[in-house]
């Protein structure tokens, strides 16, 4: 057999704790409940059970009382008598007569007993209903009662244990008085009381009372979960209906039934349901034509752009025929035409992103050949700005389940990004790895962005400062495609950027399609302390550019290293 999992059942108790409303409410009321009835009830049996002693306490004083002015007033009509016979058959008289008494009272035992250290003849002796009652009188009792014969004689009582038939014992009392016999001195007359029916009516109060508290808690216990299963069912009912309408399905409505707080709440909910369903719906439908509009357009354009792309390329191809005003028009044109058929392949992307037709065809791909690939695609225009190109790729799991394409987009894009804005300064690409992520970052030292710029560096068409020239002519679409591709390979593309510090885009990719992306093997910015670049020793087929060392790569980042 399995051992119990404590912790395991603990941790589920408390999350049941911490998610239901119901069970805390519920649990909370018996609880409160459940210590305010204990309190009363503790009450009520301590005060029943003292009320119930003391009154029958009482009585039994009151009984006991009586039988001693019996007792005595027989050995005084005895002792007028006079001889030792009459004050034996006066003792015997009397205790029958407290006997029958007792009988009526609950009465147990008795004994008449000779108060110790006293001069004179022993008559009568001393007489007790069994040879056991005498050890139920305790010595402090009978030094009390002997003690009382010298001043004024009054009822003393002791609580005791009754020996019974089952071995536990019967409650009892013991109540004890002097008597004075003439011509023999001071006697102590002891009546033994059986309280086992006080203590049999006390326990029935107790079960009784006991079992009415406990009802009255399960009572407390129903009322509040009935109560708060009626205002509680309508809010889980809200809030199953809001999850619906946060999942899309608009037509979800809470019930309107009667006219309390709840109907008036779920008719509020309701309202703003139908109001919200509206402006989606709206929203939406402005959306789609949005979306057809920029998609028809950019079809529509792309067969008129080709007859000017054509046109353009021959008048380009001729400009060296043509006066030099022309030939630099011809040559604008050209550049024009260019960037537009850019943005409107550009166009045509986003509109398959908002569209949700894009579809991912991944292959296992080595990350360091295809950086390598973009570097050298954009080698000369590196050149042109004088900004040295260093790839620094210390891991060894470079291979990941991507679309080369669109990862070579993406960072084609940042390294365009990074010589425009890098003021001639080394840019330093990075690759690294683990055993389920892989992350590239391209890193700058040019003029840095605010924080206002860095959050809105993925939106469309915004520019972090449209006055500047742009040596690659961007379209102001790039980092918000390469954003949608990295999301469609269940990466993240993040950026980091200081003013005068220079800017850093990192992107963060799971090795294998599918997989849930943990942390990113590459911290943003990449700690550029100590790089640890390819070994210098190995071949580079690639012809990449590494760091050969570290006194090599701090006169890259001065801006003093070569670049070979």
């Amino acid at each position: 057999m399995r051992d119990f999992d404590w912790r395991s059942w603990l941790s589920r108790l408390a999350r049941l704790w911490r998610t239901s409303l119901q069970l805390r409410t519920v649990a909370i009321s018996v609880i409160m409940a459940t210590v305010g009835v204990s309190i009363i009830g503790a009450y009520m049996l301590i005060s029943v059970g003292s009320n119930l002693f003391d009154s029958r306490r009482d009585q039994l004083l009151a009984s006991s009382e009586r039988a001693a002015v019996s007792v005595q007033n027989v050995f005084s009509a005895a002792a007028e008598q006079g001889g030792s016979a009459e004050l034996e058959s006066a003792m015997v008289d009397a205790f029958d007569l407290v006997s029958r008494s007792n009988a009526t009272t609950g009465g147990t035992f008795i004994a008449i007993l000779r108060s110790p250290d006293q001069e004179g003849p022993r008559v009568p002796g001393d007489l007790a209903s069994t040879p056991s009652t005498v050890d139920l009188i305790g010595p402090d009792l009978r030094e009390t009662v002997a003690e009382s014969a010298d001043t004024e004689r009054r009822m003393y009582w002791q609580s005791v244990s009754i020996p019974s038939e089952s071995g536990n014992g019967d409650p009892g009392i013991v109540v004890g008085s002097s008597i004075t016999i003439p011509s023999s001195g001071v006697y102590e007359l002891y009546l033994v009381y059986n309280l086992s029916d006080a203590q049999q009516t006390l326990d029935f109060v107790q079960r009784t009372l006991v079992l009415g508290l406990l009802a009255l808690i399960v009572l407390i216990g129903a009322v509040t979960y009935i109560v708060v299963r009626l205002v509680v069912g309508p809010v889980r009912l809200a809030a199953d209906v809001s999850q619906k309408l946060a999942a899309g399905q608009l037509e979800q409505r809470i019930p309107e039934r009667g006219e309390d707080v709840i109907a008036t709440l779920a008719r509020s909910f309701n309202a703003m349901a139908d109001s919200l369903q509206h402006q989606i719906v709206r929203l939406a439908t402005l959306s789609q034509v949005q979306q057809r509009f920029v998609s028809d357009v950019s079809h529509e354009l792309r067969t008129p752009l080709t007859t000017i792309h054509l046109a353009g390329d021959l008048l380009y191809d001729q400009r060296e025929n043509f006066p030099p005003e022309t030939a630099r028009t011809a040559e604008l044109l050209h550049a024009q035409i260019e960037r537009f058929e850019i943005l409107l392949a550009d166009l045509l992307e986003m509109s398959r992103y908002d569209a949700g037709a894009v579809e991912l065809t991944t292959e296992p791909t080595n990350l360091v050949h295809l950086v390598g690939d973009a570097i050298e695609s954009v080698s000369s225009l590196a050149d042109s700005k004088g900004s040295p190109l260093r790839l620094i790729a210390p891991g060894g799991y470079f291979e990941a389940e991507v679309e080369g394409r669109r990862i070579r987009r993406i960072l084609q894009n940042l390294l365009s990004n990074a010589i425009d804005h890098g003021e001639g300064r080394p840019i330093i690409v990075y690759v690294d790895s683990n055993a389920s992520a892989v992350a590239i970052a391209v890193r700058d030292y040019g003029i840095g962005m605010s924080p206002q710029a860095m959050e809105r560096v993925f939106d469309r068409f915004w520019r972090a400062d449209p006055s500047r020239q742009r040596t690659t002519g961007g379209t102001g679409l790039g980092l918000a495609i390469a954003l949608e591709d990295a999301a469609l390979h269940g990466g993240r593309l993040e950026v980091w950027s200081a003013p005068g510090e220079g800017s850093c885009f990192r992107l963060t990719l799971p090795r294998t399609h599918g997989a849930a992306l943990a942390d990113s093997p590459l911290e943003l910015p990449p700690d550029d302390t100590e790089p640890q670049g390819l070994d210098p020793n190995d071949t580079n087929p690639d012809g990449l550019d590494v760091a050969p060392s570290k006194d090599t790569y701090r006169e890259l980042q001065s801006g003093k290293g070569d670049d070979d």
